[in-house]
C-alpha cells in the first residue's frame, strides 16, 4: 500500500484498535498502554503509515512547536546550550523551529512575528531582547514567551538567567585576594542584563573592598571590539596586571592580542578571567579561569516553566541560576 494513501483507520484496522488509539499512540504525552502501542507501531511500520502533524495540530489546536530566535551564534555558550534545549525540547515531544536576529528591535519582531505566524505554542528568546508590541502579540496569541540568559525586568516576564551579579563578586574577590591592584575591565553590550549585572556586581565589590576599576573598555560581545578595546588598554605604559571579560568569546580575542600583538605573558605579565566556561575555555592555549554558567539547569528550569505556561499553569518566577569560579592558568 503506498504511504500517501494509508490513513490512520488502514492501521487501526491492521491492529485490531480503534481509530482514536492510533491517534493516542502518535500524541506525545497522551495515554495508552504499552500492548497497544506496540501492536499500532508494528501495523504502521508495516504499511508505512506517517502521522500527519498538520492534521493533528488542527484538531487539538497544539502544533508542538516551540519558536527559537537566537541574536548570534558566534558566542561558543549558545551552540552548545541551545542544542541541549533543543534536545529537551524535543524529549518532551515539541519540535524547535530556529529563527536567527540581530539585537535590533526592529529585526526581533519582524522575525519573531514571522514564527508566531506558524502557530507556535511557545516562543524562547536566547539573548535578545523582547519589544512591548512583540509581547503583546504574543499575549494576544496566548503564546507564552521565556527570555534565556537575558532579563528585561519587566512585571510578570519569565526570565532564565544565572546569577550574573554573584559571578562579578567571584571575581572581585578573586582579583582582590590575590593581590592584583591596576583591575581592568571589558563589558559586553551595554544593552545586554548579563553586561550589566557582572559589571555591577564586580565593580561594587571592589569599592566595598576598597579598590576601583583602574581601566575599562567595551567589547559589545564581539571579537573585533574585544580586540580594539584590549588594543587601547594596553597600550598605555602602565597598564592593567589583571583584565576581566564579561565573556569567555571576547576573552579568548584578548588573550590572542595580548600573546601575540603585545608580546605580552599570561599570567604573568596580566591575569585574565572570562565567564561562561565554554569548552574551549579547558583547551590549552587559553586554560582560562572563568566564571561558570550552569547551562545544563538553565535548560531545565526553561523547559519546565515553558510546558507549565503552554499548559496554562503559571510557575513561581525561577530564581537566577548559581554560577561558580573555575581557576585555571590564565590567573
Amino acid at each position: 500500500m503506498s504511504s500517501s494513501k494509508v490513513t490512520s483507520l488502514d492501521v487501526a484496522d491492521r491492529a485490531g484498535v480503534s481509530r482514536s488509539a492510533v491517534s493516542r499512540v502518535f500524541t506525545p504525552g497522551a495515554s495508552v498502554s504499552k500492548k497497544t502501542a506496540a501492536k499500532v507501531r508494528e501495523a504502521a511500520e508495516a504499511l508505512g503509515y506517517r502521522p500527519n502533524a498538520l492534521a493533528r495540530s488542527l484538531l487539538t489546536g497544539r502544533s508542538r512547536i516551540i519558536g527559537l530566535v537566537v541574536a548570534y551564534l558566534d558566542n561558543h555558550f549558545y551552540p552548545t546550550a541551545l542544542e541541549k534545549l533543543s534536545n529537551a525540547l524535543e524529549a518532551q515531544g515539541y519540535h524547535v523551529l530556529v529563527f536567527m536576529a540581530s539585537n535590533k528591535a526592529g529585526d526581533i519582531e519582524a522575525v519573531a512575528t514571522e514564527i508566531l505566524d506558524y502557530q507556535v505554542d511557545g516562543l524562547v528568546l536566547a539573548s535578545v531582547a523582547m519589544t512591548s508590541d512583540l509581547a503583546e502579540k504574543c499575549r494576544a496569541q496566548g503564546v507564552p514567551v521565556a527570555l534565556f540568559n537575558r532579563r528585561q525586568g519587566d512585571a510578570g516576564e519569565l526570565a532564565i538567567v544565572s546569577d550574573n551579579r554573584t559571578g562579578g563578586e567571584m571575581a572581585a574577590d578573586y582579583v582582590v585576594d590575590r593581590g592584583f591592584t591596576r583591575i581592568g575591565y571589558i563589558a559586553g553590550w551595554n544593552g545586554a542584563s548579563t553586561q550589566a549585572e557582572r559589571e555591577d556586581g564586580f565593580t561594587s565589590r571592589l569599592v566595598a573592598r576598597g579598590r576601583s576599576l583602574f581601566a575599562r573598555g567595551t567589547g559589545d560581545f564581539d571579537p573585533e571590539r574585544a580586540k580594539d578595546a584590549a588594543r587601547e588598554m594596553f597600550s598605555a605604559d602602565t597598564h592593567p596586571d589583571v583584565v576581566f571579560v564579561a565573556n569567555d568569546y571576547m576573552a579568548f580575542q584578548v588573550m590572542d592580542v595580548l600573546r601575540f600583538e603585545l608580546g605580552l605573558k599570561i599570567p604573568q605579565d596580566v591575569a585574565v578571567i572570562g565567564f561562561d566556561n565554554v569548552p574551549t575555555a579547558s583547551w590549552a592555549p587559553y586554560d582560562l579561569t572563568t566564571i561558570e554558567q550552569n547551562a545544563e539547569a538553565m535548560i531545565e528550569l526553561t523547559v519546565k516553566h515553558l510546558i507549565a505556561a503552554i499548559n496554562g499553569t503559571r510557575l513561581p518566577s525561577p530564581a537566577p541560576v548559581p554560577v561558580r569560579l573555575i581557576e585555571r592558568g590564565s590567573t
